[in-house]
């Protein structure tokens, strides 16, 4: 049997630059599923998203979504790109075995908690307080550039990873401190500086961006201390959940989360198309 992509409306260019069209999977010519190609909004023409991905029941688990799959690749070598990135809901089992089985890295992941109506204490001697703005400005310089770094370590070129960093701090925090919905905070022990927490403060949750201890202070339980900080700013302004991304690799912080009772909701994969 043959399977094939038949595309089912043209190439679509959109009002951010860009791509995107839409397929039929075909079995000898019959339609068994849909398949959903784009270019990314922030790396650009070079690099392809694999936007959805179905089935139909009476034809999975005999191989249809794999050979799709690979026929997406060779539509978006077509497009020019270098790198086809995806997410997988991690709940989705089957689609996490085929993105591992055709060679797909996961990236980073997406973490959630459920909260309750009490905010954590943070340990005795432990505090947090607003960022000041003599500090803003070296920590977003730092955030920026170790932002980038956790990107071009996972396959991302430097250019394309200092681009989006700066294109997603400018977007998040276009008012500096000042932007509504956003705490930066300062972890102090004793009175002493120890690290840093970047949360926001969403509608429908809260979401860690960014904690950081400051490299003289590591291995002391501040982590978990700034964690418990994000959680008890949470509660505080009324949010029920938290969640966060953790770039894989990163050991220590995924122990940190597993422990605190977070638990992977997303999986962000990418292939490099050579």
């Amino acid at each position: 049997m043959t399977t094939t992509l038949r595309p089912t409306e043209p190439l679509q260019a959109h009002e951010d630059e860009t791509r995107s069209r839409r397929f039929q999977v075909c079995v000898n010519g019959r339609p068994v599923g849909a398949i959903h190609l784009g270019t990314h909004p922030v790396f650009g023409d070079a690099v392809a998203q694999l936007l959805d991905l179905r089935i139909e029941e009476p034809d999975r688990r005999r191989g249809r979504a794999t050979v799709a799959a690979l026929a997406a690749e060779e539509v978006v070598r077509g497009w020019g790109c270098r790198r086809i990135e995806a997410t997988v809901p991690a709940d989705a089992g089957p689609a996490v075995r085929l993105a591992t089985a055709l060679g797909y890295v996961v990236r980073n992941r997406n973490m959630a908690k459920p909260l309750g109506a009490t905010p954590p204490r943070l340990p005795e001697g432990v505090a947090g307080r607003p960022m000041t703005e003599e500090e803003f400005g070296p920590w977003l310089a730092q955030n920026k550039k170790d932002y980038a770094r956790s990107w071009i370590q996972r396959g991302v070129p430097e250019a394309e990873a200092r681009a989006k960093s700066e294109t997603d701090h400018a977007r998040l925090l276009p008012d500096g401190l000042a932007t509504e919905g956003m705490a930066v905070s300062v972890l102090e022990h004793e009175g002493t500086p120890v690290g840093t927490l970047w949360l926001a403060l969403r509608e429908d949750g809260a979401f860690v961006f960014d904690v950081e201890v400051d490299a003289a202070h590591r291995g002391r339980g501040h982590g978990r201390s700034l964690m418990l900080l994000a959680e008890a700013q949470a509660v505080a302004a009324g949010r029920r959940t938290i969640g966060l991304n953790v770039f894989a690799g990163n050991t220590p912080a995924e122990r940190l989360y597993d422990s605190l009772g977070y638990t992977t909701t997303l999986y962000a994969v990418y292939k490099q198309l050579v």
